[in-house]
């Protein structure tokens, strides 16, 4: 699928990227250098508490995935805890490694910048206004790091990897080298914008990923292209309504997926195949983001019959707010 006659082409979207959607890459640094900080110290606390409950801390998140929006403000962190340590209740569980965690950066951070929250202790660095959000993983000690996380919303205990997540992204990434994790990123921009339109729009960033890696995977998308990229994913959305199962078998294999729909919509973990990662996103939920993609295509579509490139300008502002100016 193409599209015709652009008043506004690749490189037009590449600049307005660099401008306004991306992190830049010095920000990016010196958030990872802080969170590098942390993740010493931890590690040099471990090494002399060889009993400490914490075991170890790694990047997560988009900026460690390299899908980060320059609008991003926190940085996620997974720290690995002995599971046969934690507390049973999800309060008590962060309660007690925002307690670990003041212990092992004793004279580094003071107490007070340490705020256990409902799902993560929070990390706020004073001079720069990074946050670190630390999200506890119970962990029993598999070598590819798996162990679970606490499901926002339900408190569930889902089995899951940071480690081999970062492993998806970098294969996609590998495979399509500079432009799918960009795509992503456009995507990632539009669903900020109709989230800014609309209070009820949800679509959780890591669901985008997913799906991108689905086009990628099966060819359905050329990535080079970003208005024809932008089209063909946009035009998936609309086409299936989110109802074609999404699954990966980089970790498992296909026979241990579920053999029954388990949702509206179902894009499963690629590292666990009884977690549906969109098992909470019902019927309304999903409709909104099939409308919202509708307009989206819409407005690609009709810059094919633009005249001027003011009119190609008001059709991109349509998908991504009016920062975008061409």
């Amino acid at each position: 699928m193409t599209v015709p006659n652009l008043k506004i082409a690749h490189d037009d979207l590449a600049a307005f990227a660099d401008r306004v959607v991306n992190l830049p890459k010095p920000v990016a640094d010196e958030k990872r250098k802080q969170v590098n900080v942390l993740r010493d110290r931890l590690t040099t606390h471990i090494a002399g508490n060889p009993e400490f409950s914490l075991v170890k801390m790694l990047h997560a998140g988009s900026v460690a995935k390299g899908t980060a929006l320059r609008t991003v403000n926190d940085f996620d962190v997974a720290v690995y805890v002995r599971k046969q340590d934690a507390p049973a209740t999800d309060t008590e569980l962060i309660e007690w490694m925002a307690a670990r965690l003041r212990e092992a950066y004793g004279g580094l951070i003071d107490p007070s910048q340490i705020v256990p929250g409902t799902h993560c202790v929070t990390i706020a660095f004073k001079g720069t206004g990074t946050v670190v959000d630390v999200v506890p993983v119970l962990y029993e000690g598999d070598p590819d790091d798996r162990g679970y996380l606490i499901a926002k919303g339900t408190g569930d205990r889902l089995l899951t990897s940071v480690r081999l997540h970062l492993n998806f992204i970098r294969t996609r990434k590998n495979n399509c080298p500079d432009h799918w994790a960009q795509v992503v990123r456009f995507v990632k921009w539009w669903s900020r914008n109709q989230k800014s339109q609309d209070g009820e729009f949800k679509f959780k960033s890591f669901m985008i990923e997913m799906i991108c890696a689905h086009l990628l995977d099966t060819g359905a998308v050329t990535f080079d292209d970003y208005p024809t990229a932008l089209e063909g994913f946009f035009d998936y959305v609309v086409r299936t309504e989110l109802r074609e199962r999404i699954a990966f078998t980089d970790f498992y294999k296909k026979s241990e997926l579920p053999k029954e729909r388990v949702g509206t919509i179902e894009i499963f973990d690629p590292v666990n195949p009884t977690n549906n990662v969109a098992r909470l996103y019902e019927a309304a939920q999903q409709k909104r983001i099939v409308l919202a993609a509708e307009a989206a295509l819409d407005a690609i579509t009709e810059i094919g019959y633009a005249t001027t490139k003011a009119q190609a300008v008001q059709c991109w502002q349509v998908v991504f707010g009016n920062r975008f100016q061409g």
